[in-house]
């Protein structure tokens, strides 16, 4: 059965007049005070009393993000759509409207979907492959705990591996301490289901090697020093980073990128019972230095030590890390712009230039070096939490770079991977940072 004619949205820059419309239309525009305001749908009437289509406005281009398009996805009705009028760039334009068709439909009824018919000039793989990721880490930061701990993550990975025909290895439970991965062990050993270290590679192997190392604590009680409850509402999302890798990774193997790429998740759930790690304890790291545990709500911190450590005995080309880390960077930058930290300035400007041109900021915070003193401990090498509550988002940063010490080039994101407010693109819930950021740039030095 052939698909019936997409309804055409035209967008309109603010104070511009719509080209192409009817004087019907232009009277009805004029009639009911529309003039491109960002964000505004004016359904247009047909003569037969139906829907001809639809004025949208993107609003001023001063103050425009590039993701207008995915407002009036948010707010149409299921159907098909083409786009028309002031798209700027077509593949842009049609990312993001895709991107703000997005609904979490697993434990609900699912509506049928608002689609899009790409305009012309725009890229179809390229909206596909980064749509893909981008879904991929929304659906799982949004499913709960109860669906998606430690084993259920494993088996996404597992699933994800297969449809890119990519083999797996997973050390788990004891065979950490065989292994040496000590602190994802600890971190993880009081959970009914046991924590796990997945591993998992793609490319050639005389490519530049790229490893990407992803948060996966499928939830966060705080562990002995634990949450209050308000603190523990969203900590189904602390797997933020695994998410966001494994969307990565999507899009760098779908793209064949020429790279040899590696990815390193840990996953436990930070739970409480008698096996518990405690404030106090000394951790020996696999890269063989001691760590105090000054809280054990610092612990995104430990794993990603262990699995940084093993990325890092390659010395690969960069490392690229991704964890809901700290509180301290929402306080720094708020929900929308996750902090950046490597020593590269190349990689830090790289980074964030890709990043704002697809609408997926970062903003570099620095290694600060003398703030290491914050980590001091009078027993160990470090203490995983930092002292006086300052520099919190930094001190985190610090602590992850004592395992780094042979690859060319690292960089940590710290994502909040939730959109508390609904905007462009971004319907409120689990969503993707950094994906798009990390791939631009590997995209332009790989591709």
């Amino acid at each position: 059965m052939a698909k019936s004619k997409p309804l055409l949205l035209t967008a309109v820059e603010e104070g511009s007049v719509p080209e192409g419309l009817n004087p019907a239309h232009l009277r009805w525009a004029k009639a009911n005070g529309f003039s491109g305001q960002r964000g505004r749908l004016l359904p247009l009437p047909a003569e037969d009393g139906g829907l001809a289509g639809y004025l949208f406005g993107v609003g001023a281009a001063a103050d425009r993000p590039k993701l207008v398009h995915g407002l009036a996805a948010a707010a149409l009705e299921p159907g098909r759509y083409g786009l028309a009028g002031a798209l700027g760039d077509p593949t842009i334009a049609a990312l993001g409207f895709r991107l703000g068709a997005y609904r979490f439909d697993r434990y609900r009824k699912a509506r049928e979907p608002v689609e899009l018919e790409l305009p012309e000039g725009a890229d179809s793989a390229e909206v596909a492959r980064l749509v893909d990721a981008a879904f991929l880490a929304r659906d799982l930061v949004n499913t709960p705990a109860s669906d998606l701990g430690p084993d259920a993550l494993e088996k996404e990975i597992r699933a994800f591996a297969k449809r890119h025909k990519l083999d797996v290895k997973v050390i788990a439970g004891d065979d950490l301490l065989k292994e040496n991965f000590p602190m994802i062990h600890a971190v993880g050993r009081a959970a009914a289901e046991a924590p796990r270290l997945v591993d998992f590679s793609w490319g050639k192997a005389k490519d530049p090697k790229i490893t990407l190392v992803g948060k996966g604590v499928t939830f966060d009680t705080g562990g002995l020093d634990i949450k209050p409850a308000s603190g523990m509402l969203l900590m189904k999302k602390d797997m933020g980073g695994a998410a966001n890798v494994l969307g990565l990774a999507h899009a760098i193997i779908d793209a064949k990128l020429r790279v040899r790429l590696r990815v390193l998740i840990p996953i436990v759930e930070n739970a409480i019972s008698g096996p518990a790690f405690r404030p106090g304890d000394i951790l020996r790291a696999r890269n063989g230095s001691t760590v105090e545990i000054g809280n054990t709500d610092a612990e995104g911190r430990l794993i990603l030590g262990d699995a940084l450590a093993l990325a890092d005995e390659e010395a690969p080309e960069l490392i690229v890390d991704m964890a809901t880390l700290t509180g301290a960077a929402r306080v720094a930058l708020g929900p929308e712009l996750p902090p950046l930290y490597t020593l590269s300035d190349e990689l830090a400007a790289g980074l964030m230039v890709a990043g704002l041109a697809s609408d997926d900021p970062l903003w570099r915070l620095p290694l600060h070096m003398p703030y290491e003193t914050m980590l001091s401990s009078k027993i160990a090498d470090i203490n995983n939490a930092g002292q006086g509550g300052f520099a919190g988002s930094i001190t985190a940063a610090l602590f992850l770079k004592r395992f780094v010490k042979q690859a060319k080039d690292w960089a940590h994101l710290d994502i909040f991977a939730w959109a508390p407010e609904a905007r462009a693109g971004r319907p409120v819930g689990g969503t993707d940072q950094g994906i798009r950021a990390v791939y631009g740039y590997l995209k332009q030095r790989y591709g």
